[in-house]
């Protein structure tokens, strides 16, 4: 059995985010989404999220691909590994080749993971939606 790992914040949730999990669940037998916990949002992005993690996790666990939601309350992907043992890991392309996308890839392919991107959504971002937000507010 093939265990895959899709981690984001999945805050303001969108069909980029839909797209990704859609797209892992295709390519393992059961899938993990890792929903990033506000104070790693915090410290990793700079951004408080607009939907809290309790909140963003019932969203992310009734998503008909995602077998299993976790918080992830560590920086370290390597850290979550060491908790679930995932095979795969998913994550979109607007990593891949960056110094960040190029680490991941070099640390999991020590322990045996490959990792898999997908494309990035284009048309819809959480960005694109928090700015959204900030004008209607503002």
């Amino acid at each position: 059995m093939t265990v895959g790992y899709a981690a984001g914040a999945f805050d303001l949730f969108h069909i980029g985010h839909l797209n990704i999990l859609k797209h892992a669940k295709s390519e393992c037998d059961h899938l993990i989404a890792g929903v990033v916990s506000d104070e790693m949002l915090r410290l990793t992005k700079g951004i408080d999220p607009v939907i809290p993690l309790a909140e963003r996790l019932e969203i992310v666990r009734s998503i008909a691909y995602v077998d299993e939601a976790v918080a992830e309350t560590v920086p370290d992907k390597l850290d979550m590994w060491r908790e679930l043992r995932f095979d795969v890991f998913f994550k979109g392309d607007d990593w891949r080749g960056t110094e960040k996308g190029l680490r991941l890839e070099r640390e999991f392919a020590a322990v045996g993971v490959e990792v898999v991107y997908f494309p990035y959504t284009m048309t819809t971002s959480s960005t694109q939606l928090r700015q959204a937000l900030a004008a209607l507010a503002g």
